[in-house]
């Protein structure tokens, strides 16, 4: 198969790809923590007792967040290392 020699720019645009993907997922996972945790405030808070639906939403729609950053994360790690299969790094 015809391999393409890539140049330094080439490769730098692809690590900073890759960080910019793997900083979207660490967004997404501070995101989960952060309804994870209000979730679980709301419960606790004995004055907020009329809206603690709230705080279950939020608990369920936490890892519903991780997950879908991890999917996220993962595929568009594959389609980069797809489009530059020839980077040997």
């Amino acid at each position: 198969m015809w391999k393409m020699e890539l140049k330094l720019t080439d490769k730098l645009a692809i690590e900073r790809t890759r960080l910019a993907n793997e900083r979207t997922f660490l967004a997404y996972f501070r995101s989960a923590i952060v309804f994870l945790s209000s979730g679980f405030a709301i419960i606790k808070l004995e004055m907020l007792r009329e809206v603690i639906w709230i705080g279950y939403a939020l608990i369920v729609i936490g890892p519903i967040l991780f997950f879908i950053g991890l999917f996220r994360m993962l595929y568009v790690k594959k389609r980069i290392k797809k489009s530059y299969q020839n980077d040997p790094d």
